[in-house]
């Protein structure tokens, strides 16, 4: 399905297709778009399910690191003392960390560490606060520390339970995430649920105490420019997360929620879309004008952006 055209200079000369869906307060599907119901890797967006696990295996963190432990982290110095913290609470250092070495995620992160001499590490890896929770509830349970990465680990097979648990569908495919943590094939449907579920969750439950540490710490979850962190900051109760390969979900407190999927996996495409798509939640346009168009540049200057296609168009009377 057509969800973006890349404009230049008034002229199409790209589309993306993707799939949309997003859930009414009830759980009902109130808007889709695309195939929302084949399985797919959600990448990163499926972060806050393995928080929820995490803390249902008895993970001790709330607030800030919580909110680390849902991240794709820029590798601010805020970020990297975090996972630092976490490791500490655990008696444990990078040495003990298995996710893939590598640069800050974030743009100016990445090109200061670089005039620093800094090369590829497991910290600077933007999901070392999850790898660090992992380990730090491992540690907790008594459980191998090691191989914390295998599948067949009873830390993985506990967040493939919670997996299924809040998508409500049966996982379809294992792999292997870009960090090295397995990684679960489900539908965009499904995703969408998971999120509602965490959003709309009980303050005292782990799905409520995640929503609670992205919405007060989004910046801990992403980076203080990001995309995602200024869209929660600016949309009150929500809690978003992106994913590689084009994913992203966003759910407020009453259960809306929206998730997409860009097929040709275009970050350019990600944010306008789900701007539409959040405008079927009823959020008013104005507040999301920011996030609903991504610019595209010829010299230097912005000659067009990136625009949802009428397909993303609210229906009118």
């Amino acid at each position: 399905m057509p969800l973006a055209h890349v404009v230049r200079g008034g002229a199409i000369e790209g589309v993306h297709h993707g799939s949309v869906v997003v859930l009414a307060a009830d759980g009902r599907v109130a808007f889709q778009a695309g195939d929302i119901d084949v399985a797919f890797y959600p990448r990163s967006a499926l972060k806050p399910v393995q928080a929820v696990a995490l803390l249902r295996a008895g993970l001790p963190l709330d607030g800030e690191l919580l909110s680390l432990t849902a991240a794709s982290h820029s590798g601010q110095p805020r970020h990297l003392d975090g996972a630092r913290r976490i490791l500490d609470r655990a008696g444990l250092t990078e040495a003990d960390l298995r996710n893939t070495p590598d640069l800050p995620y974030g743009a100016a992160e990445r090109d200061a560490w670089l005039r620093d001499g800094g090369e590829p590490t497991r910290l600077a890896q933007n999901c070392s606060g999850k790898h660090a929770a992992m380990l730090l509830t491992a540690q907790l349970r008594g459980w191998p520390l090691a191989d914390y990465l295998d599948p067949a680990h009873p830390l993985q097979r506990l967040i493939a339970e919670t997996v299924e648990d809040l998508t409500g569908q049966g996982i379809a495919r294992v792999s292997v995430d870009g960090c090295g943590a397995p990684l679960f094939s489900v539908s965009l449907r499904g995703l969408a649920t998971a999120a509602a579920r965490i959003a709309s969750g009980a303050m005292d439950t782990p799905e409520g105490r995640v929503a609670a540490a992205l919405r007060a710490h989004p910046d801990m979850a992403s980076g203080t420019d990001r995309d995602v962190a200024r869209l929660m900051r600016a949309v009150p109760g929500l809690i978003a997360k992106d994913g590689f390969e084009g994913v992203q979900i966003a759910a407020l407190p009453d259960g809306r929620a929206v998730a997409v999927k860009i097929a040709d996996g275009a970050d350019r495409a990600r944010m306008p879309v789900t701007a539409a798509a959040l405008a079927h939640c009823g959020i008013d346009p104005g507040v999301l004008a920011e996030f609903a168009t991504t610019p595209v540049y010829g010299g230097g200057a912005a000659v067009g952006g990136v625009h949802p296609t009428d397909v993303l168009a609210p229906a009118t009377a």
